[in-house]
């Protein structure tokens, strides 16, 4: 894929944030999805290489959200998987919270997986712990490989685990073993991402989330070097309906996936763009006379290259945010 196509996409992202910030703290997390999603759509109009959703927002009969099987940008032809999330974190960017970015994961076709809407166990580690990981080994064993590799104490360890009632055992699991916790409430996205970079102080990552965040997760993370398993876990029968129409059966349910079986290709483009300020990302910033800030980061597994990314934007001189914040003012 062309190299260029980084910038194209973190223009995207840039969008789909600018659009959504406006509803920070206003309570209102569909209006703010909604302004992502417009955001998003509009600008892949300039993107040139076409593509199909893969991951997105729901099926057909859910637009307008961006659908799993939707055709975008305006190349020739469907060249591309795409999986975009053009808000992570609907309630954070509602309540005014950290860590809500609009983030875009893009692979040639066939390389990313289609994954159900259904929930994923995961477990995810940055570069210095890659290869030790093992989805299917204890809690215990995991910590402790994870530990070696970094040259840490058990008890400097930090584990990042959503703060919902299904992980209630492994809190108290984590405790046991004497590590720390960094609990956060939504954007398993960005928590997975944080475990590559050591100014987050955050190591692994242990988490049931969505699965189409799962495969976003391990695209960015095959950019950054480092580690990522999953295993799809359905937790009532509409879920496992859902996997059994696309070709999910008890067995595959079962199936350990490692980072390559989420995300095949060593050529991977992953954007975001922070919307509230985060761990990895700052948010957007509102300066008066029609100008913003946003805070981005663009990276290809190929080269290796992870690009930070301080733009300012005049809105007035821009057509799709001039039209969109005008709609969502």
């Amino acid at each position: 894929m062309d190299r260029d196509l980084a910038l194209s996409l973190v223009r995207v992202t840039e969008i789909a944030a600018i659009a959504s910030a406006r509803y920070m703290g206003r309570g209102d997390k569909i209006g703010a999805d909604q302004a992502a999603v417009d955001g998003m759509r509009a600008a892949f109009s300039l993107v040139n290489t076409k593509g199909k959703v893969v991951i997105g927002e729901g099926e057909l009969d859910e637009a307008p959200m961006l659908y799993i099987g939707e055709e975008i940008g305006r190349g020739m032809n469907v060249e591309a998987d795409i999986a975009v999330d053009p808000l992570d974190g609907t309630t954070l960017v509602a309540k005014g919270l950290p860590n809500a970015m609009s983030v875009i994961a893009m692979a040639p076709k066939g390389c990313l997986l289609k994954a159900p809407d259904t929930y994923m166990k995961k477990i995810a580690v940055g570069p210095k712990a890659k290869g030790v990981i093992n989805i299917d080994a204890s809690v215990e064993e995991n910590l402790l490989a994870v530990a070696k590799a970094l040259n840490k104490d058990i008890s400097d360890l930090t584990v990042t685990i959503q703060d919902r009632e299904r992980h209630k055992g492994l809190i108290e699991e984590v405790r046991r073993i004497g590590a720390r916790i960094k609990l956060f409430g939504e954007g398993d996205v960005a928590s997975a991402i944080a475990t590559c970079f050591d100014d987050t102080g955050v190591d692994i990552m242990m988490n049931i989330g969505g699965a189409p965040e799962g495969v976003i997760a391990a695209a960015a993370i095959k950019c950054l070097g480092g580690d990522f398993q999953g295993k799809l876990t359905p937790m009532s029968k509409e879920e496992v309906k859902r996997c059994e129409k696309l070709g999910w059966t008890d067995e595959r349910l079962n199936q350990h996936m490692s980072i390559d079986d989420l995300a095949r290709s060593d050529d991977i483009f992953f954007a975001a763009t922070g919307i509230s300020d985060g761990d990895l990302l700052k948010g957007v910033v509102y300066f008066g006379d029609n100008r913003a800030r946003t805070h981005s980061v663009v990276m290809r597994s190929k080269t290796g290259t992870i690009r930070f990314i301080e733009a300012y934007h005049r809105l007035d001189k821009n057509q799709i945010l001039r039209e969109l914040l005008r709609k969502y003012s």
